[in-house]
C-alpha cells in the first residue's frame, strides 16, 4: 500500500521544522570559541572594595561527575577586580562548593559535598592546603558554620528514613574532639506533615543556619518559604518571616540575615530567590513589613546577600554567574563575573554575615531597579532574556500566569543542563525539535496502528 502525497508531504515539512529548530544549536556549536568564554573576571568597579572578596561558586556536577567547563572552585578576588588565587578541588570528580566563611585566625571554613557525604574542612587561604578535614554521612549540605572552640553548626538537608517514609531534615551541634553531636532539632517536630507537599526526600531544603546570639538561631528551610529563629534551650520557633507557599512574602529563599537597627528593631535581610530579588523586612508592631526591594527586574536566582559597614550590600546573583556591590538605591558599584554559580560570597574583612546598618537607619526604604551593571555574558548565559521573552510574549493572556511561572522554572534549571556552547533559546528550540518528532511519530503510529496489529496477530498466528 503506498503512502500518499498528502503524508508524504506532511512528513517532509515536520522535516524541515525540525531542522529549522535545530540550526540555531548547529550554527552555536560551529561558532562556539571557547577564548571568548568568560569565566573569572571583573565588571564595573567605581568603587574598589574594602579588602578580598571570598567566593564559592558551585559548579555542575550531574550522577557524580563535575562537568570541567562548568568546575566548582573557591575564588579570592581583590580590591579592583583583580584574581588573587582560585582553589579547584575534584575529588572523585565531584566536588560542590557552597558555604565558605572567613575564621577568627584568617582560614577558611569550607563545607563541600560530594556523592552522598559532605566534606567539611579549615583551609589555609595562602597555602591552599587543608589544616583538617571532616567527612559527614550528610547529602549536599550548604551551610555549616563555626560553633565556638571546636563544634560546628550544621544545617543537615535531605536527611530522608526511607524505611519509615519520614524527612529527619535537622539542625545538629557536632564537637570535632569528641566526635559527637552535642545538640539537634528536627522539623519534623515543629512543621506539620504536610507542609510543602508533604514528607520528600527534600523536604525542608534546609539551606542555612546562624547563631544570632542569646542561644538563638537563625534558620532558612528553603522549600518552607520562610526564615525561623529558634531557641536552643526551648527549641521553640520564636520568630517567623513568610509561610509554606505565600510567595509574596519570600520563595525559595537562601541565606537570610539578622539585623538589628538603632532602636532595637528586629531586622532580617534575605535573598528571595525564586523572586528574583533581594528583600528586607523589619519587625513593626509585631508584624514584619517589607522596607526594602532591589532587582526583581535584573537578577536571576540570587542566593546571598551581606550588608556592609559602608550601608552597600553584597549580593550572590548566581544564575548571572557574578558578585555584585549595591548601594542603598540599587547602584552597582563593585561587581565580578565567577562562572559556574556563585553561592556564596563574603568580604573578608567583615568576617561572615552581615555587618552593616539596616535600611531603615539608611533611610534608604523602597523598592529599586538595578543600575550600572557591565552586563557581561558570564557562562555564555541569556537567560534573563529568555524569561522576559517568554512572559512579553503570553502577557495578557489566559496562558500568561503558567507561562511565566514555566519560563522562570526553566530559567533556574537549564543553566545548569545545556552545553556551554548553547544560549537558552537553542536549547529551548531544541526542545522543541524534540516535541515535534516526538508528536509526529506519535501520529505515525496512530495512522499505522491498524497495519501493526495486523502484523502482531500474524506473529501469533504462524
Amino acid at each position: 500500500m503506498s503512502i500518499s502525497n498528502e503524508r508524504l508531504a506532511l512528513r517532509g515539512v515536520v522535516f524541515l521544522l525540525i531542522i529549522g529548530l535545530l540550526a540555531p544549536s548547529a550554527v552555536s556549536a560551529l561558532t562556539y570559541d571557547p577564548s571568548q568564554q568568560t569565566s573569572l573576571e571583573p565588571g564595573t568597579v567605581t568603587s574598589p572594595a574594602n579588602g578580598t572578596t571570598l567566593v564559592s561558586v558551585q559548579g555542575y556536577t550531574f550522577d557524580g561527575n563535575t562537568n570541567p567547563k562548568k568546575p566548582a572552585r573557591v575564588v579570592s578576588v581583590g580590591e579592583r577586580g583583580t584574581l588573587q588565587w582560585k582553589y579547584n578541588d575534584s575529588v572523585n570528580g565531584s566536588a560542590w562548593f557552597f558555604d565558605a566563611d572567613p575564621l577568627p585566625n584568617g582560614n577558611l571554613l569550607v563545607s563541600s559535598p560530594r556523592g552522598t557525604d559532605t566534606v567539611v574542612f579549615e583551609l589555609d587561604p595562602d597555602t591552599r592546603e587543608r589544616v583538617w578535614e571532616q567527612r559527614f554521612d550528610m547529602e549536599d549540605t550548604h551551610d555549616v558554620d563555626a560553633f565556638g572552640e571546636d563544634e560546628l553548626l550544621i544545617a543537615n538537608m535531605r536527611e530522608w528514613n526511607d524505611s519509615a517514609g519520614v524527612s529527619e531534615d535537622r539542625i545538629v551541634v557536632y564537637n570535632r574532639t569528641t566526635d559527637e553531636i552535642t545538640w539537634e532539632w528536627y522539623f519534623k517536630n515543629h512543621f506539620p506533615a504536610d507542609t510543602d507537599g508533604g514528607y520528600n526526600a527534600d523536604w525542608s531544603h534546609v539551606n542555612d543556619v546562624d547563631y544570632i546570639g542569646d542561644g538563638r538561631l537563625l534558620l532558612s528551610p528553603r522549600n518552607f518559604d520562610q526564615a525561623i529563629v529558634v531557641d536552643m534551650e526551648s527549641k521553640e520557633i520564636v520568630e517567623r518571616l513568610g509561610t509554606d507557599d505565600n510567595h509574596d512574602v519570600l520563595n525559595e529563599q537562601h541565606n537570610p540575615d539578622w539585623l538589628v537597627s538603632e532602636n532595637g528593631t528586629p531586622t532580617m535581610l534575605v535573598a528571595d530567590s525564586g523572586n528574583n530579588r533581594i528583600v528586607e523586612y523589619a519587625k513593626e508592631d509585631g508584624e514584619w513589613v517589607r522596607t526594602w526591594s532591589v532587582g526583581s527586574d535584573t537578577l536571576n536566582w540570587p542566593r546571598d546577600a551581606d550588608r556592609l559597614p559602608n550601608g552597600n550590600t553584597l549580593v550572590v546573583d548566581t544564575l548571572n554567574h557574578r558578585v555584585i556591590e549595591i548601594t542603598p538605591t540599587g547602584e552597582v558599584v563593585w561587581e565580578y563575573y565567577a562562572t559556574w554559580g556563585p553561592y556564596d560570597a563574603e568580604r573578608v574583612a567583615h568576617g561572615d554575615e552581615s555587618s552593616g546598618p539596616t535600611i531603615r537607619d539608611l533611610n534608604a526604604s523602597g523598592s529599586y531597579r538595578i543600575t550600572g551593571s557591565a552586563n557581561l555574558t558570564a557562562g555564555g548565559d541569556g537567560s534573563v532574556g529568555f524569561v522576559t521573552r517568554v512572559q512579553s510574549t503570553f502577557a495578557g493572556t489566559p496562558l500568561e500566569e503558567p507561562m511565566s511561572g514555566l519560563s522562570t522554572r526553566l530559567s533556574h534549571v537549564l543553566p545548569w543542563l545545556r552545553p556551554v556552547w548553547m544560549t537558552p533559546w537553542d536549547l529551548f528550540w531544541a526542545v522543541c525539535a524534540v516535541g515535534v518528532g516526538l508528536t509526529a511519530t506519535g501520529g505515525e503510529l496512530y495512522l499505522m496502528r491498524g497495519r501493526l496489529l495486523d502484523a502482531v496477530r500474524g506473529l501469533f498466528e504462524r
